[in-house]
């Protein structure tokens, strides 16, 4: 199915892409998949935990997250390596390295964009002048 890089892709490849996303995604995912495998049993463990968080509060769209995710893979590759201790590489807060981790990667975040929309939503039903008149001028 791939079509390489000079070939153009076919109505069929576009279409799927249309539906499911982009491809290379896709197999960006799986390779990602393939490297946290063979991370030994503690390191993947925490992989796994660490994705399912960022699943709900990572980057929305797919090269954003396929990047994270890659990273990831990075770390905690270079941290089985060295043998670095989990708890070191999380220190005492979980959530608050996840979090740190993950604001590298907002250019995509939905939860930022839902925040931003909120809060701007409150300041116009307050009556407040929120500066989106100075932006679109």
């Amino acid at each position: 199915m791939d079509t390489g890089s000079n070939e153009p892709k076919s109505r069929y490849l576009q279409y799927l892409e249309v539906v499911t996303g982009p491809l290379e995604d896709k197999r960006r995912w799986r390779r990602y998949k393939a490297r946290t495998k063979q991370l030994p049993e503690s390191y993947r463990t925490a992989v796994e935990a660490m994705e399912r968080y960022l699943m709900h509060f990572g980057p929305g769209d797919g090269a954003d997250a396929a990047s994270m995710y890659e990273d990831l893979a990075d770390l905690f590759e270079q941290s089985a390596a060295d043998g670095t201790p989990i708890r070191e590489i999380f220190g005492e807060d979980p959530v608050e390295f996840v979090e740190a981790f993950a604001q590298n990667y907002s250019a995509g975040r939905w939860i930022s964009r839902e925040r931003e929309r909120l809060t701007s939503a409150i300041e116009r039903a307050a009556g407040e002048d929120t500066g989106e008149e100075e932006r679109t001028v």
